[in-house]
């Protein structure tokens, strides 16, 4: 195991030639500003390298040793001078061609931040509106995986309905301190990759509402925690109308007042196991 022991080239199963001799990764870093447009930055590859002169990803080659979003985020910086620390990871797409596998990391960033390449490997860094990327001529791996993957780029919010989860848990006690089964919860729910239709790992923004005794549930990363004044469902729906016109909204609850409520405002529903499932 050692730094750069991916490099070098491999066949897949479906006898492409590949560079990264256990896959590679790249970094989808997507800016959507206030009208809800989105950016996308894209590297024109230098033209001596494999493709060159098309546009593509920032990454490469993954070490033995790296999991998908490490290795994005080394060979952008590596690649790129651009500041790594100011985007947020959403999700993984993973194009498998059995044998070897690109791993996408999209990655949402809150402005159009300053990207210079870095090294030799780029001609140039853009950042591109969706209309623009389809008058580009695109890496052709890039190409074949980028329908699906701009069909995941809307931001995506989800939000925990924490009362009805922790009931549905079926925690023993839970009820003596609902606080501490609250935060239990969070703790538990914080990081985790959820399920998704398109994407392998998947981080989206998500909001948990607390009520009643589990006020003052611990903050935890990832999370944003929401103390409802008074009616927990009330502030739900609240949350639900505060969401950006182009984000898409899971609420997740077994409570069939609220989920009638939140899908008349457009947001689709999951039930509490959907998320216990993955804790």
């Amino acid at each position: 195991m050692a730094t750069k022991d991916g490099d070098g080239w491999t066949i897949c199963r479906q006898g492409h030639r590949h560079w990264g001799r256990y896959g590679a990764a790249g970094l989808l870093a997507v800016h959507r500003d206030e009208e809800g447009v989105a950016h996308v930055l894209m590297q024109k590859r230098a033209v001596w390298s494999h493709h060159g002169g098309t546009w593509g990803l920032l990454g490469g080659a993954r070490d033995s040793h790296e999991d998908p979003v490490h290795a994005a985020l080394r060979e952008a910086g590596e690649e790129a001078v651009l500041k790594l620390d100011e985007l947020r990871v959403r999700g993984v797409y993973h194009d498998d061609h059995g044998g070897w596998a690109f791993d996408t990391v999209i990655a949402e960033a809150e402005a159009l931040l300053d990207a210079v390449p870095g090294n030799s490997e780029s001609d140039a860094l853009h950042w591109l509106t969706l209309p623009e990327m389809a008058k580009r001529r695109l890496h052709p791996g890039f190409a074949q995986t980028w329908p699906a993957i701009q069909a995941a780029l809307p931001p995506e919010l989800v939000v925990l309905d924490i009362a009805n989860i922790v009931g549905a848990r079926a925690e023993h006690g839970w009820w003596k301190d609902r606080r501490a089964a609250a935060s239990r919860l969070l703790n538990d729910a914080a990081g985790k990759s959820l399920p998704h239709e398109v994407l392998a790992q998947w981080f989206p923004r998500v909001v948990a509402v607390v009520e009643g005794a589990a006020r003052g549930a611990d903050e935890v990363e990832g999370i944003s925690v929401v103390a409802a004044p008074g009616s927990g469902d009330d502030t739900i729906v609240e949350v639900v109308r505060q969401a950006k016109p182009w984000e898409r909204v899971l609420v997740v609850t077994a409570d069939r007042a609220l989920r009638e409520l939140v899908t008349g405002l457009g947001a689709l529903v999951a039930g509490p196991k959907w998320l216990l499932d993955r804790l």
